[in-house]
Formats: structure tokens, sequence, C-alpha cells
């Protein structure tokens, strides 16, 4: 009997237990649900030599910085693909190894001629997608658009799939195209509530057009049914405190962090962990409030452990946030050390931006703010090199911001300050604003 997945692709399995099991860790792994990592246990152990079900674990174990078996699993997933698999699963497997072992430009070019055979290959079309995938780690300026264009090149293929619609809609809100991107994902959301991504990606589209109250009340109403070890759990809380920041709530915001976000209490992968809290407790201290230090103590200690040594260009630059905050010179000196060697042999394909924002927050950290300003001002349109979401890179213009005002560069920041709320509609925008006209 022949087995197909979701997306009507072969899979080479006898097991109809294993096919099954391997549809629902798909699905859930694609909707950001829990139990992912469990049915595709499941299907490893109805079938263990069933190639796609290990990469895909492999997969999951990356997200949780567990390497040494996400790399072993990923060496056995080639070894039984290239025994008993089709040419597109062999193609799969490579390219998700090739993901798995941290190879960017590969993966990426791997997944690209790979969706050019196999475009409805979900698993493999969310890799270059989403805040934290191959081309928003790439280091290119342009990931923003190179989403949009993969997914308006294959949306033919998919219709009116959930998952898709969830990031095409994404893609298109980071893009600017707010109106359509947020009825896209509505659309996704409707179809399937048990979606993370989609309420994700709905936030996202929420923070953009200013729409904090249905943000607010997305949260309230959707988080309670969504188990906390889900993997997007903190995150979409995240952007619940940010909309409290917004609103000048500091205390509702800090109350999210400590109860939802902070290293001991928060099940998220490592990447989130730190990322969330270093660019919520900056945030809060930015905008002049205070936060006990025994928070950022507590977060730094999770994160050394987490990112011993730089990684990432989106990881180094929260770490050089927790650096600063702890006014630690020697770590940050420690970590530029290697992002400057990197980038003298032409290693570090988000350029010159990193190493500018860590000296930045640094120096705002030690109220040097026209250091500050020295180092950001030449690197602002680089920034998007770093990855992530706009949500998450407005941290470095939002300390800019703060730097020119607290500088006493009033007109840049009124000139900037416009710029934004052109852009997107922001209470606190509005607060700065005010305040820089005095």
């Amino acid at each position: 009997m022949s087995h197909q997945d979701r997306y009507g692709l072969t899979l080479s399995t006898t097991s109809s237990e294993a096919a099954q099991a391997y549809r629902d860790g798909i699905d859930l792994l694609l909707s950001a649900w829990t139990g992912a990592a469990e049915a595709l246990d499941r299907a490893v152990a109805a079938d263990p030599e069933f190639a796609l079900a290990q990469i895909a674990r492999a997969r999951i174990h990356t997200f949780y910085q567990q390497g040494d078996v996400a790399r072993k699993k990923a060496a056995l997933a080639r070894e039984l693909v290239a025994r008993n698999g089709t040419e597109r699963e062999r193609s799969h497997v490579e390219t998700l190894a090739l993901a798995v072992e941290g190879q960017i430009p590969a993966a990426l070019a791997a997944a690209l001629a790979h969706l050019e055979t196999a475009p409805r290959d979900a698993l493999v079309m969310s890799l270059p997608l989403g805040a934290f995938g191959l081309f928003a780690f790439s280091g290119m300026a342009g990931h923003d658009q190179a989403r949009v264009d993969l997914c308006e090149r294959h949306a033919h293929h998919y219709g009116d799939d959930w998952w898709f619609l969830t990031y095409h809609g994404w893609s298109l809100t980071e893009n600017g195209e707010l109106a359509r991107g947020r009825a896209m994902t509505e659309r996704a959301f409707g179809l399937r509530r048990a979606n993370a991504n989609a309420v994700h990606s709905l936030l996202h589209a929420m923070f953009e057009d200013g729409s904090l109250a249905d943000a607010d009340a997305l949260v309230t109403e959707w988080v309670p049914g969504y188990d906390r070890t889900g993997i997007l759990h903190g995150h979409i809380s995240w952007h619940q405190a940010l909309g409290a920041l917004e609103a000048d709530d500091a205390t509702r915001a800090l109350a999210i962090y400590t109860d939802v976000l902070k290293p001991s209490v928060t099940s998220a992968p490592p990447i989130n962990v730190i990322s969330d809290g270093a660019s919520l407790l900056w945030r809060l201290s930015a905008y002049g409030h205070d936060v006990p230090r025994e928070l950022w103590t507590e977060a730094n200690a999770f994160a050394q452990r987490a990112f011993p040594k730089p990684s990432i260009p989106f990881a180094d630059v929260h770490m050089a946030l927790f650096a600063a905050a702890t006014h630690n010179s020697a770590a940050l000196e420690q970590h530029l050390g290697v992002i400057e060697q990197r980038l003298s042999e032409g290693k570090l394909a988000a350029g010159p931006v990193v190493p500018n924002i860590c000296r930045a927050m640094h120096a705002f950290a030690d109220a040097d703010y026209q250091g500050c300003i020295r180092h950001l001002a030449p690197v602002l349109d680089d920034v998007v090199r770093i990855g992530g979401s706009h949500a998450q890179r407005e941290i470095i213009e939002d300390t800019f911001v703060v730097a020119l005002m607290r500088g006493g560069e009033l007109a840049r920041a009124r000139t900037l300050l416009d710029q934004r709320l052109h852009r997107r509609p922001s209470p606190r925008d509005a607060r700065w604003m005010a305040a820089a006209v005095g």
C-alpha cells in the first residue's frame, strides 16, 4: 500500500501507523502545536527506517539546541533515505539535514532548488520562511521581499491551505502589505484555530496596523487553550507585553515577564528565551522603568549557558544586551573579538551592523548617548540583516530614538518619530513626540 502526506507526496514507509503519525506530527509542527515530537516519535517507533520521520524529529531537536542528537538523527536519515527513498525524499532529507547542521547558505540554496520540483513539500517550504527562517538568517537585506516572492511563486500549489496562508500572510505583513497580510492570516486562523503560528502572525499584523486592543483581546481569549509547553506560548505573551508598554503599563509588562517569560518558568526554545527576555527587559529600562536587577541576573545566567560563544547575528545582538545591561565589558569584548574576526574574514553575512549594534547598546547602558548614536546612525538601514521580525528589531531603533532625546538631539528625534508615526500608529511614539516637541 502506498502512503502519502497531507499534500499528496509519497511516503516511503510500509506502516500505516507510521504514515498517520507522521502526518499528525507535521501538522502539529507546522501549527507550532504541542505533541509534534511525540507524534514523530510514534512514527519512528512504528517504522525505524522511515527517513522523513527521523529528519523531522531532528528538526524539532534543533529548536531546543539539542545539536548532538539532531545531527545524529540527520545522519541516520541520510543513510536510511539513500537505501529506501524516492528522489524527492532524498532531496527533502538532505535539505533539512543541512539546516539541522547550521549550513544556512547551502540549506537555503537546496530548499529553493527542491521547491522547483516539489513545491508542495511544506516542511521544506517552511525552512526559508518565518522570523527565524533561512531567509531571515541569511544576512540579506531584502529577506522580507524574498519571502513574499517565494510565497507568490508557489501560492497556486497550495490554494486554501491553512499552513501556507499563515506564512504567506505573515510574509506580506512583514513586507508592509498590512491589509492583505492580516486578511490572509485571519483566513488561515479561521481554517484552524489550533494554530499558534496563525495567532503569532495575527499579532504581528495587529502590531503593525496599531490594533493594540485587538491584539490584547486575542491573546487573552486564545492563549488559555494553548499549553504552556507550546513552542510559541512565551512569545505570544511577549507580544501582549509589548502592547502593555505601548499603553505605558510597565507594571503589567513586568508581570507578564515574571509569570511567563523568565527562564525559570518558560519552556520556550533558548533563542526565544534570550531574545524575548532581553528585549523586553531592555525596553522597560530604556523607556525609563525600573527593572529589578535579579531579573537581569537570572536571565543573563541562562543566556551565558545557552549561548556561550557567538553564533547567529540575531542571538549575538541579544547577548550584547545582556552584557550591556549587566555592565560586563569583558563578555562584550570577548564576543566582539570573535564577531569582528569573522567580519574581517568575510564570514559575517550580516556585515558590520552586528558589531555596531553591540557597541551602541553598551554605550547606551553607560549613558554614553552620543556614542550610541555614533555607532547606530551609519547602520540603521541594515538592522534588517540580523533577521527576526520588525517587531523584534524595533528595539534597535527605539534605543536610537531614546539616545537622540537624552543626548539633546531633539530635531533628529522628531524627524525619526514623524517617519515612524506615518508608518505605524503608536501611542508610545506619540508620547515621545510630545516630549521631543516639549
